[in-house]
Parts: structure tokens; C-alpha cells; sequence
């Protein structure tokens, strides 16, 4: 469809509509983030690994899929830390992960004890290195973010 066919009248308002329902608006005052959400933020990854790994079925495979969504959310957070805890914990969730997957395809078709052997591997591997990153994210000196405030508008782009 072509824009310049488009009556002005009817397209920058509806254009407005949109970026206003889907959040897309520019910002006209800075965003702070507080230092506890940054810590939160930090910690979501982690918190994710010890539960889904504590209680496997179904939570792993539904963790598998939300990990991706917490660590594409939280890689380019404005506080760099919080980008470097969550690619480290995505680093052991998806390390054990790639190996137990693989491997267990190997496992015999109605043996359950396989299973359960790579599970308390995974275990033992994942919720004490997540508890101690907790622990150094929490050690870690969170302060308030100011997020400042975009310069640009939609109704001022020019063709």
C-alpha cells in the first residue's frame, strides 16, 4: 500500500492509535528503574533454572521456552550486569540442557533410571552454581536507573 495515496488526515491519527496501544510512544520525561527491579531482573533467570530444575516435569520443557524470553528481555537491560548474570545462567541451563537432550536420546525406550540419573546430574550442576550467583547478585550494589527520554515523535517523521 502506498502511504502517499493515503489521506493525512486519516493516517496520522490512526498511526498515533497504534503506537499508543502498543506502547511504542515516545517518552517525553526519563524512565527511572529502581534498584530493586534491576536486582530482580538479575536474579529472574536463576530463580527460573532452580524451579524448573527442582520440579523437571512439565516445567523444564515450559522453562525451555520461557528462559528464551527472559534472556532475550533481559541481555540489553539498560544496567549491563544485568545482561552478564542472565547470559551466565542461560550458559548452564542451556549447557546441561544440550547435553542431557542429546544424550538421552540414546537411553533405553522404557527405562526411567537413565532419566533419572541425568536429572540429579543437572540438579547437582545447576541449583548450587544459581544459588551462588544469587547470592553474588544480591552482594551486588543495585542503584536507580534513569532511562532518558527518546527525542523523537511519529507524527514529527518526515518522509
Amino acid at each position: 500500500m502506498n502511504l502517499d495515496s493515503v489521506d493525512s488526515d486519516i493516517a496520522i491519527p490512526t498511526l498515533h492509535f497504534f503506537s499508543k496501544v502498543s506502547g511504542m510512544e515516545s517518552r517525553k520525561e526519563p524512565t527511572i528503574i529502581k534498584a530493586k527491579s534491576v536486582r530482580f531482573a538479575a536474579m529472574q533467570l536463576d530463580i527460573g533454572n532452580i524451579v524448573s530444575m527442582l520440579i523437571p516435569m512439565p516445567l523444564a520443557v515450559f522453562w525451555f521456552g520461557g528462559s528464551i524470553l527472559i534472556y532475550a528481555l533481559h541481555r540489553h537491560h539498560p544496567d549491563p550486569r544485568v545482561g552478564q548474570f542472565t547470559q551466565w545462567a542461560a550458559y548452564r541451563f542451556y549447557a546441561v540442557m544440550g547435553v542431557i537432550i542429546p544424550v538421552g536420546t540414546f537411553f533405553p525406550g522404557d527405562g526411567w533410571m537413565p532419566w533419572l540419573i541425568a536429572w540429579a546430574i543437572g540438579v547437582v550442576i545447576i541449583v548450587p552454581w544459581s544459588i551462588w550467583s544469587l547470592i553474588r547478585v544480591k552482594n551486588t550494589d543495585w542503584k536507580d536507573i534513569e532511562v532518558p527520554a527518546e527525542d523523537e515523535e511519529f507524527d514529527d517523521v518526515e518522509d
